[in-house]
């Protein structure tokens, strides 16, 4: 089986994305190594995304470059998920499947489909309620050289809560866009979470797609 995987570009100032879900400050990006993109996306099966982000990109589609407009800048082909919880009025778009339900049942039923490869989560909200129930295995973060003020947040929760991460690679070739992968220390253990073991009562709730 593949991994789950978290993966974003963020501003310096740790935001995902800008004020309405602006996408233009990717443009600040620098360029990763030859191929890197391609090879990143040969390994992705399943993408999990938000409405929010989804309403926002059909809304930007005549404004956003090659880089944001598309997954992997066009070069991603795969099963698109997007939790929601209205899918049926998303539901004659047929280059997506809506889904509602809880992030564990989406991630299971994400992982029959990619088999041996990974599954991408692309929102921050769902990754923060993935990581509740200690599902993600990987995080993907490239930084752009730009502040945003105001935004997305990374990871935004009420009051804190502490992961720890560890260092898996750095993305040779592409040392301007501080390319790293990390894997969550699986010691910690967050006030009131769960852990994956204890969701599995959680895994048989009925996923409704449209």
């Amino acid at each position: 089986m593949g991994k789950v995987a978290w993966g974003f570009t963020c501003s310096i100032d740790g935001f995902i994305a800008g004020p309405g879900h602006d996408m233009s400050w990717m443009s600040a990006g620098e360029p990763l190594a030859e191929g890197t993109v391609q090879r990143m996306a040969r390994e992705v099966a399943v993408i999990i995304s938000g409405r929010a982000g989804y309403d926002a990109a059909k809304a930007q589609q005549g404004e956003r470059g090659d880089t944001t407009s598309e997954a992997y800048g066009g070069a991603w082909s795969g099963v698109e998920f997007i939790l929601t919880h209205r899918p049926e009025e998303i539901a004659d778009d047929p280059t997506i499947v809506a889904l509602n339900c809880d992030v564990v049942e989406a991630i299971r039923r994400a992982q029959e489909i990619a088999g041996d490869r990974d599954v991408q989560i692309i929102s921050a909200d769902i990754a923060r309620q993935a990581l509740e129930h200690d599902l993600i295995d990987e995080l993907q973060v490239f930084v752009a050289p730009v502040f945003l003020g105001d935004g997305t947040r990374i990871f935004d929760v009420p009051g804190g809560r502490r992961i720890d991460w560890e260092l898996e690679e750095i993305y040779e070739g592409s040392p301007r866009s501080f390319g790293r992968t990390y894997r969550p220390k699986r010691s910690w253990l967050v006030p009131g979470s769960v852990t994956v073991a204890s969701t599995d009562r959680h895994r048989q709730r009925a996923c409704h797609p449209s």
